[in-house]
């Protein structure tokens, strides 16, 4: 190597370790009042956000209220009253299955009595959410328990869940908590079948939940509670198919057709929407379905590492690789936690801690960002994808680099993924 290029890459490095070690001694200066002021302004937005939108789930009026809710109820009563589902609304992008879980909900209830027992529905599972983190992402002190909780109640993609009556917040939850019964390694039925429904029940939306179906292998490293997620849903949709005069594979292939359909103009910042900008829409499903086995080889490769960095990869993959609005940004939850643990960490080994802090701070940013920005008519649609975009493919490259660090140094204090505080 030329000595002048080595010569100036060396002192590119140093001058990068003293602006990063700088960085750490302010932050460890400074970190109590700066961590009280941001779950300050982080409570101000889940007060204000929250609450709208549950205002906008329950009484609201307008046409935007409880948008998805109002659609779920109308498919939920038409599947079970034998009428089409699929052909009477091309918006139906759920697979039969869903239908069967949601029924009883929505399925024999008005709307207005639906708003309400979703509302109430809406309300355990975020606290259980919240609580869940808290309590498992490794926060010592009550500051930073209150701040990782605020990180789910503050944004915004939280907020339009609720008042459009996505099923993201139940999903997750449940989800997450399958996934934690699941690490406990306990191998007894009663704890494989507990997990087994909570994941089945969280595969309402698969769209959100397939992709985690790879920790549902490699967790418990066995696969009995895999099968009994497998089967159970297969039954789901068999009992669902029989309220339909169309055959099982007809009801498929409607599903599909319509969920390929809404995912090349409908959603933004994900796999489907740029293939299809780029004259490549029918690869979108070959694609994401690549992008679920490669998901699989890499989770099974780092099956070692924190769980929460699988988790972190596992929800960003899962947001940019299929079709996704602006509510289920609330997938990037799992890499900011890993994001957080990982900058909690204080390794100071190329400076992973502070640069995984600035990314923190930065999601933090973008996250709170309302809306309306994405609305078509808003002038500041480009620069909101865009930056929401380029944001979450960096955070994921970090933490893919992250868990092949870790992979590499199995002796690491959360190497193993410990489900105990760190």
């Amino acid at each position: 190597m030329d000595p002048v290029k080595s010569s100036s890459l060396d002192a590119s490095a140093s001058l990068s370790s003293t602006l990063l070690s700088a960085l750490r001694a302010w932050w460890l200066e400074h970190h109590g009042w700066l961590l009280r002021a941001a779950v300050a302004i982080l409570a101000v937005f889940a007060l204000l956000k929250l609450g709208s939108e549950f205002w906008r789930l329950v009484w609201d009026s307008s046409r935007i209220a409880a948008i998805d809710l109002k659609f779920r109820h109308i498919e939920v009563q038409r599947w079970f009253a034998g009428l089409p589902v699929y052909s009477y609304r091309h918006g139906a992008v759920y697979p039969p299955a869903t239908y069967a879980m949601l029924w009883p909900l929505v399925g024999w209830l008005n709307f207005t009595a639906a708003r309400w027992v979703w509302a109430a529905s809406s309300v355990v599972m975020l606290a259980w959410l919240t609580w869940l983190i808290a309590s498992r992402i490794g926060a010592d002190a009550p500051v930073e328990r209150a701040f990782v909780a605020l990180l789910l109640l503050s944004m915004n993609a939280t907020g339009v869940a609720i008042g459009n009556g996505q099923l993201i917040v139940h999903c997750l939850c449940l989800l997450l908590t399958g996934l934690f019964v699941l690490r406990r390694g306990r191998r007894v039925w009663r704890e494989d079948l507990v997990a087994a429904g909570l994941i089945l029940l969280a595969l309402m939306k698969p769209s959100i939940t397939a992709f985690f179906f790879w920790g549902v292998l490699l967790f418990p490293g066995r696969l009995r509670p895999a099968t009994l997620v497998v089967c159970g849903y297969i039954a789901l949709t068999l009992f669902a198919a029989t309220f339909q005069g169309a055959g099982i594979s007809a009801l498929i292939t409607a599903w599909l057709q319509n969920s390929s359909g809404l995912a090349t103009h409908g959603g933004y910042a994900d796999l489907d929407v740029w293939l299809a900008e780029a004259g490549l829409a029918r690869w979108g499903l070959p694609a994401s379905l690549l992008a679920l086995v490669l998901l699989g080889v890499w989770t099974y490769i780092h099956r070692t590492v924190d769980v929460w960095l699988i988790l972190g990869v596992t929800s960003a993959v899962a947001r940019l690789a299929v079709y996704h609005l602006v509510y289920d940004d609330l997938l990037m939850l799992l890499p900011m936690l890993a994001l957080f643990r990982i900058a909690k960490r204080g390794a100071p080994a190329e400076g992973r801690d502070v640069l995984a802090g600035i990314l923190l701070a930065i999601m933090i940013v973008i996250m709170l960002a309302p809306a309306r920005l994405q609305f078509p008519t808003s002038p500041w649609l480009p620069l909101f994808v865009t930056i929401h975009a380029v944001v979450w493919l960096v955070v994921l490259l970090f933490l893919l680099r992250q868990a092949w660090l870790d992979h590499a140094h199995v002796g690491l204090p959360l190497a193993r993924g410990e489900l105990a505080p760190a």
